[in-house]
């Protein structure tokens, strides 16, 4: 027995024994049997418990870092942030990877923690750009990618011994056969973009046999050869090639018309645009949240104002009550001074509370921690000039520069191009093949000459006979398949119609609410800068009524309680003329926004990233070859482009009665600012921001020393004397601190805590 079969022998009982050994197994489970009882403290320790993803990302500094936040007894001497709208915008471009919208934080909707995969962020466009998968989010990289030359080899041996019946072979009765065979293949394909695939191939085959018919007992048989495949009908040309991609070999599987080049680039386009919108609704975001915090801050100061008033009124009605009283005093009267410090001061707290809460959406949206140790506070005021822009061109520029039409019409394009393909695979396949492939055979595959002593042509070199092109073959022809009915082409154009149809209708519908936001932002406009006037004549007379009102308490001549309720009307005028200030600047940012100019407004521009510094040294030379080539005004462009520089048309809107005529070809469409003129005494016009002459007379008289980078949240001297002089009295004069003007003007939002650290004097003060 030779080894070749013990080796045979060996083998065959291996896989008797792994087929019994599958068939009957080891044994079962009852079979196995532990010392001793236990409990499955494994299964209950281990197996049960909750896993966690072996992911080490080390957690910011400026997370794990982070201070505690500011609550109402916190009295830490933090360092002032003086910051500008401006700033605010570019801290928050800057430390924005992630997007965020405003109004989710600490609810079930917050779509940063709910859904992760959904949160815009800058690597959308750049995700979208290297997207592989079929469908209509394909990348453009991978789309072009269909028309790479692919490159392909394989080599594969094989040996075969098989007896022979035959009395004769090899000399004997049955003898064997034994074959020895290779093959080599090696082949480029290309894909035209007009459909046509070219492939360029070079095949060996080797065969070696112990036959005794052959010429020579091994031998190489191959060719070189070339084919070309060139669509008609279906799938026929660049339109449909850019669109589509190339089409397939089988006709009847049709995928889809979206997996082109022209596609991918659009399907890049709607990116980009909701990449523009989360942008501009960023922004839209922070300058609403900056000026909410600015809002915080002057409620803060008035009720703070008004507290330090509660306090002095309350002061003088215990002063009173422990001096016996005075003429329309009532001991009730120093209860309800009592009653309305309390009010206040609640009121104070939780003013400052809301700043706190308001610094903290603010940081949430800029990107900044929940305390580095600075405390933000707004240094910008708002416009209080009025705002008069111009309802055509407004609807003008909103219909040209709204990000959602203009990924709308991205879509409407899309349809258009993907009906277009659709419609030629309505046709049948007919298709042009053909072929030529020159032929090679020798009993070598290399040899330096061709004689091989047997035959006159010489045959002993393979290569020698391929190069020498005597053999060679080709085909041509044609292929032709159509499916009868064509029921899923034409389901197919008749969906992208619909989708289509749809598509313009919505695009309808989104112009009419464009219109609509628009026309709500005009209303608030207008409303919001008339109530500021309004509230702001409110506040002046609520002034008037409390220095009244204070000089009749003091001669006797009225009760306390008309004194407080001027106070409580004075501190509610000046809150709400704040609030309306804010709105009216809040509808000026919305004007902006819904209008599509928010950005370029804020001076925000959006701009690829860099490419590679082969694709400008390509753009440079062929912008110089353009530069001096010569305009050829009869050509015309194959096929036609589908992007322009700007809005293509113009848009007709229906101007005002005696106003100008308005399109989207006109420059300077937005509206300047109008001045205000100084404010009048009278009620019927006052503007939400007079001149320093008319303000409001300033209710206290600043420490001239004091340094304004201070906290105004640290623990001042006004804070304990209001503790005090609810237990007490009132607390001493301190001597750095002067009287009270009724001559200074409005306090300034940077001056806050000036506001606090005062003395509060009589109300005989007030008066002149």
């Amino acid at each position: 027995m030779n080894l070749r079969q013990k080796l045979h022998q060996f083998f065959c009982g291996c896989l008797i024994t792994s087929q019994l050994v599958g068939c009957h197994g080891l044994g079962t489970d009852t079979d196995l049997h532990y010392l001793g009882d236990k409990e499955l403290q494994y299964y209950e320790d281990v197996a049960t418990k909750i896993e966690y993803p072996a992911v080490y990302d080390e957690t910011p500094e400026e997370i794990t870092f982070s201070g505690k936040p500011r609550t109402l007894t916190d009295r830490s001497q933090d360092e002032i942030w003086d910051l500008p709208l401006m700033d605010a915008i570019h801290l928050g471009m800057a430390n924005s990877e992630v997007i965020r919208v405003s109004g989710t934080l600490g609810t079930n909707g917050n779509g940063l923690l709910n859904n992760p995969d959904g949160t815009p962020t800058i690597f959308d466009p750049s995700i979208q750009e290297t997207n592989v998968l079929l469908g209509g989010s394909r990348g453009v990289e991978a789309a072009l990618s269909a028309f790479d030359t692919t490159f392909t080899a394989n080599m594969l041996w094989g040996r075969s011994e098989q007896v022979q019946n035959s009395p004769f072979f090899g000399g004997i009765p049955g003898g064997t056969l034994a074959q020895e065979t290779g093959q080599f293949q090696s082949g480029l394909s290309k894909t035209f973009a007009n459909g046509g695939q070219f492939a360029l191939s070079h095949n060996w085959n080797y065969t070696g046999s112990n036959a005794t018919s052959q010429l020579f007992p091994s031998n190489y048989a191959g060719n070189v050869g070339l084919s070309y495949r060139q669509p008609f009908l279906a799938g026929a040309g660049v339109d449909y090639t850019r669109i589509a991609g190339p089409i397939g070999s089988g006709f009847t599987g049709i995928t889809g018309v979206s997996q082109g080049v022209v596609i991918a680039r659009i399907n890049n386009d709607l990116v980009l645009a909701d990449f523009e919108k989360n942008v501009r609704n960023l922004i839209s975001d922070i300058e609403e949240s900056y000026w909410q915090l600015y809002l915080a801050y002057r409620l803060y100061d008035t009720q703070v104002v008004a507290r330090n008033s509660a306090l002095r009124s309350w002061r003088e009605a215990h002063a009173k009550l422990e001096a016996g009283g005075t003429r329309n005093f009532k001991p009730a009267d120093e209860a309800q001074a009592k009653d309305r410090l309390f009010e206040t001061q609640s009121l104070v707290q939780s003013t400052r509370s809301d700043i706190y809460t308001a610094e903290s959406r603010f940081r949430r949206l800029v990107g900044l921690p929940v305390n580095d140790g600075k405390i933000i506070r707004p240094i910008d005021d708002p416009i209080a000039a009025e705002f008069t822009p111009d309802w055509s061109m407004c609807l003008t520029e909103a219909l040209v520069h709204r990000v959602e039409l203009r990924k709308q019409k991205w879509n409407i394009k899309s349809l258009e191009f993907q009906r277009m393909a659709a419609t030629s695979l309505t046709k049948p396949r007919l298709d042009l093949v053909s072929s030529y492939q020159v032929n090679g055979f020798g009993d070598r595959l290399l040899s330096q000459k061709n004689t091989d002593g047997i035959t006159s042509q010489g045959l002993h070199s393979a290569y020698g006979t391929l190069l020498d092109n005597d053999q060679d073959s080709w085909t041509v022809g044609w292929e032709f398949s159509m499916p009868l009915g064509f029921r899923s082409a034409h389901a197919q154009v008749e969906n992208l119609e619909f989708r289509l149809s749809k598509a313009r209708a919505v695009l309808k519908a989104q112009e009419m609410d464009v219109s609509q936001e628009l026309a709500i932002t005009f209303q608030d406009l207008t409303k919001n800068y008339a109530t500021a006037q309004s509230n702001f004549n409110r506040w002046r007379a609520a002034r008037r009524r409390v220095e009244l009102f204070d000089a009749e308490v003091q001669a006797g001549t009225t009760t306390l309680d008309t004194l407080l309720r001027a106070q409580s009307s004075l501190a509610a005028a000046e809150t709400e003329y704040y609030r309306s200030l804010v709105a009216y600047n809040v509808a000026i940012k919305n004007l902006h926004k819904w209008k599509g100019t928010l950005l370029q407004h804020n001076n925000v521009h959006l701009m690829e990233g860099e490419w590679s510094p082969v694709a400008y040294q390509q753009a440079v030379r062929r912008a110089w070859a353009r530069t001096h080539g010569i305009d050829a005004h009869k050509l015309r462009s194959k096929p036609e482009p589908f992007v322009s520089d700007g809005y293509i048309g113009e848009v007709g809107v229906m101007p005002a009665a005696g106003a100008q005529t308005y399109s989207s070809s006109q420059d300077g469409i937005t509206p300047d600012i109008m001045p205000v003129p100084e404010p009048e005494t009278t009620p019927e016009y006052a503007p939400p921001a007079p001149a320093t002459s008319g303000q409001p007379e300033a209710r206290l008289q600043l420490d001239e020393g004091y340094q304004s980078s201070r906290n105004p949240f640290a623990q001042s001297e006004i804070e304990q004397a209001v503790k005090v002089a609810l237990e007490s009295g009132p607390p001493e004069p301190q001597p750095r601190n002067r009287q009270i003007s009724a001559e200074l003007e409005e306090l300034p939002i940077a001056d806050t805590e000036k506001n606090i650290d005062v003395e509060l004097l009589p109300a005989t003060s007030f008066v002149e």
